[in-house]
């Protein structure tokens, strides 16, 4: 005696197995990358770049040492905006500061050290 499995049934499985495998796919390459929050510290990342810049203005003994010191806070002031900028499409994910987390999930990375390395001297 042969049995046959009825034509519904295999096409009912094969449209299980084609949608199971649609939202896997649409979870693991959409969702769950745009779930990810990158957090940024700019106000440490600041403080830490005054300090510095402070710090070489009262041991300047020259006009040419507080010109360097000038000419290294507007490159600061300049390259800071474009490393934030740039830091969203590195990481693919949304960039908030971090006083505007309210506490840190599995999701939330942090990106300070990056922005850190960015407008650091060359």
């Amino acid at each position: 005696m042969k049995t046959t499995v009825p034509q519904w049934l295999t096409q009912g499985l094969v449209t299980l197995f084609v949608v199971a495998a649609a939202f896997t796919a649409y979870d693991r390459l959409v969702l769950r990358p745009a779930l990810v929050i990158g957090v940024v510290d700019v106000a440490e990342v600041y403080r830490a770049k005054e300090a510095e810049f402070t710090q070489i203005l009262t041991k300047a003994t020259s006009e040419e040492d507080r010109q360097k010191a000038l000419v290294m806070a507007r490159a600061f002031a300049q390259r800071l905006p474009l490393a934030l900028d740039e830091l969203p499409r590195e990481c693919n994910c949304l960039v908030i500061l971090r006083t505007a987390v309210a506490g840190p999930t599995p999701n939330t990375v942090d990106l300070t050290a990056q922005l850190r390395r960015k407008v650091a001297a060359p």
